[in-house]
This record gives structure tokens, sequence and C-alpha cells, in this order.
């Protein structure tokens, strides 16, 4: 037994020891060929933006030179002599016929399942026969001067190293809420549904630190792609632009690409996918998108496509803004002495009220969580306060919830339904507590009110992105405040008139202001949506192409929400009339009921078509690959079902 036993010990001592010696950062095959290797000198000392290649440098050396990057837990230090150096990509589109062997390179390098794709190769495509001409273009993280993504995350699963420069993202930090991948101009950050997270090209550190270009590079069998310190045009190349056909504006990011097109191209390039964008080349010879009206002008309903991976957004932003505009007008109602408002306030109704606005909010949080990959990780949401609008809108509604469920409770003793609920069950008399909860309650309500503004502020901040360009205008406020103002009104409007109609007293005073600030807030949506549709109209952007889908695939249900916004708008001003020369009747209210069913229609039409509308500023792809339309045809004939076809599932958390 014992002679037995010896080889066991001997493995297990053995493996022991292997656990505790440290993985290579990355092994060099012995056939490596000398292209793959990093020959970098005469090195810049500033790029084209003016800022220092030298991250060390540019950092005022905050950070110390030989830093280890711990790739595979290893705590060596490459000896790559550029290390501190901001490194970038070079793509020379003449060269590259299309192959795919660097989005090859990447996966099998990365492990990336079949639906995502680190690296990947679009094309444009102009000219007629026989003098057709095709560009293709490979595209990765471009690791950027000024990383939005990095900003954006509200987890701070992103880094910018002065290591090569470069931007690695942690999956394990990441919770998978995609705003990332709403900020990059190219598409970098991927969402992988089914993990839940978020993954990107990491400029394949392993390989830099031991002298090698990254994987995409050392594939490419055209020489289309190399890579080095940025400015420093390899061998074999003449120009590093920073804009070619399909490219967005490098002003958003300063991405670290350069780019080398020579041979001459029609004067109009066109997408192959869905997107209706083309390409016209201006006067000084660059290349600006335009319009390209790809599926006519025929108008559609399309409501089955009004669904999407962000209906839960849908249903966070309208919850948020209804529950913030109806505790504003309410408690503002209430402080400033309003009739009907000051009534209502001493009411048994005042608490069911607040306790209602409470938990739609909640609701809306929830639903918000849900959105998210890992909602078991919401928590981490806060981690980025000092750059990160997601982070800055979930702290002031959180702000406001607190604060709110903190009136909530010094508004009880006053409330005469719970004074004898509690007396009957307890003999506890609360009513000796109410004048002295009064000002708590008043300050708790003020810092709440604080709160909320703060939420809906940063709300619409989140959506102020310059790759979004749809999204980039200063509508979304107005929809947002309009919605609030709206929305509240209904809500606050509905339990305050019928408190003052149950208990005898005058629905005229709150009447007039609830209906004042209903149709304020229906104008400001409107006169918000027409200048929308003004500006994205004549643009030629993605802005002008989603506006195009707008009014060609959901033409009919555009026409829909703004008819019934205008008609909503006219009924409700036709009430405030009749209320100030005729009073508030039956009748009266019966209209406002009907205002109020319109309102939440076109509230739910609105947003959803706010999220299905919007087209990124990325780049082309191809017919297959990076095509929302064959997605959505792949959906439709279950061809999706098959996971080499590469269509993501629509699920968005495990």
């Amino acid at each position: 037994m014992k002679q037995d036993a010896l080889p066991i010990d001997s493995l297990v001592k053995d493996a022991i020891a292997s656990a505790a010696r440290p993985r290579k950062i990355w092994e060099i095959r012995t056939e490596e060929q000398s292209y793959a290797f990093l020959k970098d000198n005469n090195i810049a000392e500033k790029n084209r933006y003016g800022q220092k290649i030298d991250l060390i440098e540019h950092t005022e050396k905050k950070f110390p030179v030989g830093r280890s990057m711990f790739i595979n837990e290893n705590p060596a230090v490459g000896t790559n002599p550029n290390r501190n150096k901001q490194h970038g990509f070079f793509f020379t589109a003449d060269n590259c016929i299309g192959c795919h062997a660097c989005e090859a390179a990447c996966a099998e390098k990365n492990e990336t399942p079949a639906h995502l794709a680190f690296r990947s190769v679009g094309y444009v495509e102009g000219g007629s026969f026989p003098d057709y001409k095709r560009m293709n273009i490979s595209m990765a993280c471009n690791h950027c001067d000024d990383p939005v993504c990095l900003k954006g995350c509200p987890t701070r699963a992103y880094t910018k190293h002065t290591e090569y420069g470069a931007v690695l993202q942690d999956p394990e930090t990441c919770f998978g809420c995609g705003y990332c991948t709403w900020v990059c101009p190219y598409n970098a950050p991927q969402l992988d549904p089914v993990k839940g997270q978020v993954s990107k090209c990491n400029m394949c550190v392993d390989r830099l630190e031991v002298g090698l270009k990254p994987a995409c590079v050392s594939a490419c069998v055209g020489n289309a792609l190399d890579f080095g310190v940025i400015e420093k045009i390899p061998e074999g190349r003449e120009q590093a632009r920073v804009e070619i056909p399909g490219f967005p504006s490098p002003e958003i990011t300063r991405p670290n690409i350069r780019f080398q097109q020579i041979k001459e191209l029609p004067d109009e390039m066109k997408r192959t996918d869905s997107m209706p964008l083309k390409y016209h080349k201006d006067e000084k010879g660059r290349y600006r998108p335009a319009i390209d009206q790809k599926k006519g002008q025929a108008r559609h309903w399309n409501l089955q496509r009004l669904s999407s991976r962000e209906n839960p957004l849908v249903l966070f932003t309208l919850a948020a803004q209804a529950s913030v505009g109806a505790f504003a007008l309410q408690f503002v109602g209430a402080q400033l002495g309003l009739a009907g408002f000051a009534e209502f306030a001493q009411s048994a109704m005042y608490a069911p009220l607040a306790i209602l606005n409470f938990l739609l909010v909640s609701f809306g949080l929830f639903m918000s969580t849900m959105h998210l990959g890992k909602p078991k990780r919401f928590y981490r949401g806060f981690n980025n306060l000092r750059h990160s609008p997601v982070s800055r809108e979930g702290l002031g509604i959180a702000i406001f919830i607190g604060f709110l469920g903190l009136h909530i409770l010094f508004s009880l003793p006053g409330n005469t339904l719970v004074q004898s609920l509690v007396s009957g069950l307890f003999g506890i008399d609360l009513g000796i507590w109410a004048d002295a909860a009064k000002n708590p309650a008043r300050a708790v309500g003020v810092l709440a009110l604080l709160g909320s503004a703060a939420g809906l502020y940063y709300m619409y901040r989140c959506y102020r992105i310059k790759a979004r360009p749809f999204w980039n205008h200063w509508q979304v406020g107005t929809a947002f405040v309009g919605t609030a103002l709206s929305l509240g009104s209904l809500l606050a409007g509905a339990v305050t008139l019928a408190t003052l109609g149950l208990t005898g007293q005058s629905l005229q005073g709150a009447a007039l202001v609830f209906g004042c600030t209903l149709a304020l807030g229906l104008l400001i949506e409107g006169v918000g949506h027409v200048a929308h549709a003004r500006d994205m109209g004549r643009a030629e952007h993605e802005g002008g192409a989603s506006y195009y889908i707008q009014s060609t695939t959901f033409g009919h249900t555009f026409t829909l929400r703004n008819v019934l916004l205008g008609l909503n708008l006219a009924l409700a001003c036709a009430l405030l009339a009749s209320m100030v020369f005729n009073g508030t009747g039956f009748f009266t209210l019966l209209g406002w009921a009907a205002v109020a069913a319109v309102a939440v229609t076109t509230s739910v039409i609105g947003r959803a078509l706010f999220y299905v509308l919007v087209i990124p500023t990325t780049m082309p792809g191809a017919f297959f690959w990076k095509n929302k339309g064959f997605e959505d045809h792949a959906r439709d004939i279950g061809l999706a079902n098959l996971p080499q076809v590469g269509v993501a599932p629509l699920r968005h958390y495990p």
C-alpha cells in the first residue's frame, strides 16, 4: 500500500507546485514570424490632438513606471521599452480583402461565443458595373484618449491604463446595464445577453507584454492591419488619417486608430446592412453621412416591433416621472396653500397618495434593476458618481424614494385614518405627535423634492449621447418634464378630486390647477416633438436616419401618437375653458377621464418609439454580420435559434 501511495503523493505535490507557479503571460511560439513582433522607434512626443504619447508624462507621473498588470495573476512586467506609450491600430483599407481572418483570430484567442465579436469586418460599396468598388473596414476597440465608455459606466468596470494606453474592461465588475454600448461610437463594447455582462477587445496586452502584436494584426493576410505606438506610421504606409467612409467623428472620443485609403472611390458609398445611411464625398474629399431611403416612403404600423430589450426602461422612466410629478404637484400645492390642496393635505387620503407615489417609483426602479444583466449586483450602480449620469440618476431616484418614505412616516401621526386604526388596535393616541411631526414631514418632503429633481435631470443627461444623435437633442428634456407634469397631474388629480368630491368640498380650484399643469405638460411635450421632427427631418446623420424609419417603418404609429397628442391638448384646453365659465360638472370630469386615457396611451407609444428608433454612430456592417435587418429576419423565421448563425437571443439576463 505504501508503494502505491508514493506516486499519488508525488503527483499531488507536483500539482501543488504547478499551481503555485504563476502562469506565463503569453507563450511565444517557436515558429513565430518576424512580422508578429512590435517594432517601434523614433516615437513622436504628442499625438495629433496635442496629448503626450508618453502616458507617464501625460499623467504627470502619478503612476509608477514598471507597474505590473498581473496578467494571468503573473506579477512579471514586460520589457517593451515603449510600454508606457499610447499604442493604437493602423488600418490600410486598400489592402483589406474581407477574409475575416482578424475576426477569427480574435474569436479564437478570446473564446467569444458566436453572437459576439470584439473585432468585426463590414464594408461599403459604390459605383456601377463594371467599375463597382467595395471598401472593407475592420474595427475593434480604439482605446481612445477620452473613452466615453469609462465615463459612462456606472460600475467603474473600465480602466484606462498607462501601460500601452489600453482601455480594459472587467466583465466580472460589470452588471450588464449596457450603457457603455450606448455611448461608444464604434460598437466596441459587446453586451452578452446570455451571461448578462459586457466584454470587449483588451488590446491583447498579454501578447504586447512579450513583444507581440495583437492576434488580429498577426493574422491579417493582406497586411491591412498593423499596430504600434500611435502616430508612428508603420513601414509600407503613407497616411495616418482619422477619417474614412463610415467612420464616426473622431472628435467624440479621440480614437487611437489611423487609416490609409489611397485608391479612388466613387463619390457615393452605400451600406449593405439595413441602416438607411450612405456616404457622400464633400468638396474637401471627406465622406459625410446622408439618408439612404432604401425602403421607399411606404408607411407601416409595425406595432409588434415597438417591443424591445428596453421595455423595462420604458416602464421605469414613465413610472418614475409620473411619481415625481404627482408628488411635486401635491406637496408644493399644499405648501403654497392652494385651494383644494391644503384641504387634501389634511385629509386621510394624503398619506395613501404618497404611498401610491412611493410604490410607483419603487416599481419603476425595480423594472430598471431587472433590465440589468446581473440584477443582484444593482448596488454597483453607485460606483461612478464622479462621471456617470447613470450613477447620478440612480442616486437621485434613491434619495427621492428614501425621503419620500420618511415623509410618509412623519405624515402618519396626523392622518385621521391611521389615528383611528392605531387607537382601536393598540389604544395609542397618535394625535399627540401630529403637531411635532409636521416640521420633520415638511423638511424631508423638501429633500425628497430635491432628490426627484436631481434624478429627473440626470435621467435626461443619460440620453444626451453624441453617439446617438436621435437622442442628443433638448427634446428629451421636454419629453421627460412634459410626462412628469401630465401623468403626475393625472395621478395626483384623480386621488385629490375624488377625495374632495366624496367629502363634499369644492373641486373647482384644484381641478383648474391640475388641468393647467396637465395641459402645460402636453404643450411642453408637443413643442419638443415639433422641434425634434424639424431638426431630425433636416439632418443628414444617424438622427435623420432614425427619423426616416420613424416616418416609414413606424409611420402610422408615429402619426397616431402625434394626432392623439394634438387632440388631447385641444380637448384639455376646451375642458379648462368650460371649467372657467361653467364650473366642474360630471361631463367635465368624464372629459378629463378621456384625456387621462389618451395621455397614458400616447406616453407609452412615444416612449417605446424613443427606444426602438435610435440608430448609433457605428461602423457599417455586412449583409449578414452586424446587420439589424438580418437579425430581425432571423428571429422572425426561427433561424436565430441556431447558435452558429450568430444572432443573440433577446433575453437580457440569465
